[in-house]
């Protein structure tokens, strides 16, 4: 008897502790993550950003073009200036080639004799491609009027001797012009005030 309450005993024991040696499992509720709330501040910045991928505004690029277009135009008329002042400047030295030519009333070639308006004529149509009529009176019709403060190399002078014009001549700056004068001087440069002119034009 004894044996055996000492033999259930025994078993019991190392059930026991065998009991007490299997892990406990724990059964714990599955967590649940939430999604954070997108931030109203992310939005709007993204909304700036959106807005700033779009350029400047209308009226930046307005502003922008017309001063592009400004700028092109101020380009433009200085390049045509300086054409026009090459122009008038090669016309200029064409006509100082003939200075000591020959004065020949009625002529048109400075290099066998030529007048006043005939000088005038011959020089604008081979230095410069422009048509002139062939008297004074009538060159004074073309072209537009300038003032002397106005008057630049190549435009021409018209002289007055009481009975209408009689007379032109070419500015060549400087304060001087080149006209094919009289029998003894032939084609000279003089003072543009030599006389007072009655009319100043360009054909430019």
């Amino acid at each position: 008897m004894k044996k055996t309450v000492l033999y259930i005993a025994a078993v019991l024991a190392v059930s026991g502790g065998l009991m007490w040696q299997k892990p406990m499992v724990a059964h714990a509720e599955p967590e649940v993550i939430q999604e954070a709330p997108v931030s109203t501040v992310l939005e709007v910045a993204a909304e700036e950003d959106s807005d700033e991928d779009n350029g400047p505004a209308p009226e930046i690029q307005a502003a922008k073009k017309l001063e592009e277009e400004l700028a092109a135009a101020e380009a433009a008329a200085a390049e045509a200036a300086e054409e026009a002042a090459n122009a008038r400047q090669n016309l200029v030295n064409y006509a100082l080639q003939f200075v000591g030519g020959p004065y020949r009333a009625g002529g048109n070639d400075p290099r066998t004799g030529v007048d006043c308006s005939g000088f005038v004529r011959y020089v604008m149509q081979h230095g410069a491609g422009i048509s002139m009529n062939r008297s004074s009176g009538s060159q004074a019709t073309q072209g537009h009027a300038v003032s002397s403060s106005q008057m630049q190399p190549g435009d021409l002078l018209f002289y007055s001797g009481g009975s209408g014009i009689n007379h032109v001549a070419m500015y060549i700056g400087d304060g001087k012009i080149v006209h094919a004068s009289t029998y003894a001087t032939g084609i000279k440069i003089s003072k543009w005030n030599y006389r007072n002119p009655v009319k100043i034009i360009s054909m430019f």
